[in-house]
């Protein structure tokens, strides 16, 4: 009686390479796929309209980013309302509730 037969061991083994093979396969295309970014003309027509800026509005940028990060930037109280206020106008003029 034969437990082992030569048909059965290479039939198994030729599964395995098969599976393996697509393993391979799917690696290698993993590998291929590369991240591609375009960008349109008008962005980069607005790119370049961003770069040209005038000094003091660049220095104006620069205090007040620098402002926010160390933590002494105050927000005008005064502007802030001026810019909520027709907002919260419009909402109470559309019939909603408050």
């Amino acid at each position: 009686m034969k437990i082992n037969e030569s048909g059965r061991v290479n039939g198994i083994n030729s599964y395995q390479r098969n599976i393996e093979s697509r393993e391979m396969q799917h690696i290698d295309k993993m590998k291929r796929r590369k991240d591609e970014v375009s960008i349109s003309p008008e962005a980069m027509e607005l790119s370049a309209q961003s770069k040209v800026q005038d000094p003091e509005r660049a220095e104006k940028i620069q205090r007040l980013k620098e402002a926010v990060t160390n933590g002494t930037y105050e927000v005008p109280v005064d502007r802030l309302a001026d810019k909520l206020l027709p907002y919260f106008q419009s909402y109470n003029k559309s019939g909603e509730s408050k």
